[in-house]
Formats: structure tokens, C-alpha cells, sequence
């Protein structure tokens, strides 16, 4: 959610989906992983002053958000980190869930990461998050009374608990089939050729049968 390797990898990844629409058809789930799970409910900081403590002072943190920056451009993508709010992101994970029963996860993703990224909105604020959820078409009172209850935070923290079990410690950490882990923000290729050899060993297993 506040990962700027997932928007860059977000963007990598359609790109590899995209050259393989005519090999195999996928469908994507994103499953909540929580960077900063200590992280304060209701209180949004500069990311900024976030990184600045993390990675040893100002200087070095503008030289990390700089490069990110350039990558993200590099995919289209035009970051605002210096208005970017650093906040706690289990009600964004919430309302992921949420999504996609109702089939707007793909664009809420796409929406919450724009939000944190690139508008400065604090992405664990319950008027913002249903301001977004809105925006894909999901009613926003809807959305605020599921966030005011206690509605899938049982599942949201039991999905949490199978990302720690599978050992996925960092994101963004693609899960292709259930079997193969890609970390990282790869390249388009890397990704295609991953699914190519998935697809090739389905077809081996088939076969065999």
C-alpha cells in the first residue's frame, strides 16, 4: 500500500500481463502485507520525516525518494512523496478485502496507490478511503459503515498471518499460482518469462497425467 516498489512493480507487472494476453489468462488478487504495522491508527505523518529517521537524515532520505521518483517515471508514473502521508494501512487493507468480493479491488488498488503516492492523501482516513472507494464505484456510505465496524479485520489479519507462514518478509512479492514466489519490482521480461516456464511445466504435468 505505501511501498513504492509495488506502484513501480504494479505498472511492470501489467506490462507483462499485457504481452501475454494471447498465452494464458490471469487474474489478479492483491493480499494485504503491512510495512509499518506499529504504525499509529488515525495519525498521518510527513513520509519525508518517516524516511529521513529510517535512512540516517534528511540528505539521504531526498536521495532514496529522488531515485525512486526517477524509476516511477521511467513507468509513467509521477510521484509527490513529499506530500505523501505516512499512516497506518490495515483499514486500506480492510477495504481491499472488501473490494473484492464486490470485483473494484483491481481498481481501488490502483486508486489507494495513487492517493498515497502521488496526491498526498492520508490513505488511513476513513472519509479519504471512502472518497477512493467511491470514485470506482463503491457506495461511499457503504464503505464508511464497514470501516467504522470490526467486518473483515479477522480475515485481513489471518491473510497477514499466511504472508508471515510463506515467509514473505518484503514487498512486493508476486505469488503465481500458488507455487512460484517472484520478489521484487522486476522487469516486464522477467515476469513473462516466469509465467512461460509456469505454463510449460503445467503443460509437462498435464502429459504426465
Amino acid at each position: 500500500m505505501v511501498c513504492p516498489w509495488c506502484y513501480i512493480g504494479k505498472r511492470r507487472f501489467e506490462k507483462a500481463v499485457e504481452a501475454l494476453r494471447d498465452e494464458a489468462q490471469i487474474d489478479i488478487v492483491y493480499r494485504p502485507f503491512q510495512l509499518d504495522p506499529h504504525a499509529a491508527p488515525g495519525v498521518a505523518t510527513p513520509v519525508v520525516d518517516g524516511y529521513a529517521r529510517k535512512f540516517g537524515g534528511p540528505e539521504r532520505a531526498a536521495q532514496i525518494i529522488g531515485h525512486v521518483t526517477e524509476v516511477a517515471a521511467e513507468e509513467g508514473l509521477e510521484f509527490h512523496m513529499e506530500r505523501a502521508l505516512r499512516a497506518n494501512t490495515l483499514l486500506a487493507h480492510r477495504l481491499l478485502w472488501l473490494a473484492e468480493a464486490s470485483g473494484h479491488q483491481l481498481a481501488l488498488k490502483e486508486r489507494l496507490l495513487q492517493a498515497y503516492f502521488c496526491d498526498g492523501l492520508d490513505v488511513g482516513d476513513t472519509d479519504v478511503l471512502a472518497q477512493c472507494a467511491a470514485e470506482v464505484g463503491m457506495p461511499a456510505d457503504g464503505v464508511r459503515r464497514f470501516l467504522d465496524s470490526d467486518d473483515g479485520t479477522s480475515e485481513v489479519q489471518a491473510q497477514l498471518r499466511l504472508a508471515a507462514d510463506a515467509e514473505i518478509s518484503a514487498v512486493p512479492t508476486y505469488v503465481i499460482d500458488g507455487r512460484w514466489a517472484v520478489p521484487g519490482a522486476q522487469d516486464p521480461d522477467t515476469f513473462v518469462t516466469v509465467v512461460r516456464r509456469l505454463l510449460d511445466r503445467r503443460a509437462a504435468e498435464s502429459s504426465d497425467a
